[in-house]
């Protein structure tokens, strides 16, 4: 279990600097080159997993795990929202959403998705009888 969360911290970390935007001119964008204040939280979150992977707290690290699907989910939604607020110059609004169209996600937000999940779904630590086992 704790290989596995550690697994996901390691996809969640890498994945942070793997292309999560493509844009057309300027070419891909990691987190780093997204916001740099979203990077930070993404690090410091999983920073605060670290600590409940090393203490074997499940509940620490499920609590993180979430938290970073949430600032995912977040990111996700601002990149959508401030790529149509950028072509807001555009005169009608079938237009800006065809340019905004343009802005693609790129496959390292799966490699993020996948990492904070592996954080949630290993089991809880459940203790076993030393007595009882054969």
């Amino acid at each position: 279990m704790k290989n596995i969360q550690l697994l996901g911290l390691l996809l969640v970390v890498v994945g942070s600097f793997l292309p999560l935007v493509h844009v057309p001119v300027i070419g891909n964008w990691n987190y780093w080159k997204l916001d740099y204040y979203l990077a930070i939280a993404c690090w410091i979150l999983a920073a605060c997993a670290v600590f409940g992977i090393v203490n074997n707290s499940t509940k620490i690290v499920r609590l993180f795990g979430v938290l970073l699907i949430l600032l995912f989910v977040f990111t996700l939604i601002a990149v959508k929202m401030q790529s149509l607020q950028y072509f807001s110059f555009l005169p009608f609004k079938s237009w800006r959403e065809a340019f905004a169209g343009v802005v693609k996600l790129k496959w390292g937000w799966a490699v993020e998705f996948l990492g904070a999940l592996l954080m949630i779904l290993p089991g809880g630590n459940k203790k076993v009888n030393k007595r009882t086992q054969l």
